[in-house]
């Protein structure tokens, strides 16, 4: 996995953990729920990527 790829995913599973703090903080469940979703789909970006790199190596 190419070092853009890991700095890509590790952003947006920050993001999503800030919009699902921001959306508990403000009891927005759908921001709170979009948070989720968006780290949900950072970690399969990453492991998707590792099974890249299995592969590779």
């Amino acid at each position: 996995m190419g070092t853009g790829d890991k700095a890509r995913h590790a952003a947006e599973d920050a993001a999503g953990k800030a919009k699902e703090a921001a959306g508990r903080a403000t009891d927005d469940e759908k921001l709170e729920r979009e948070g989720r979703t968006d780290q949900k789909k950072a970690s399969l970006k990453k492991a998707g990527e590792n099974v890249k790199d299995a592969f590779r190596g």
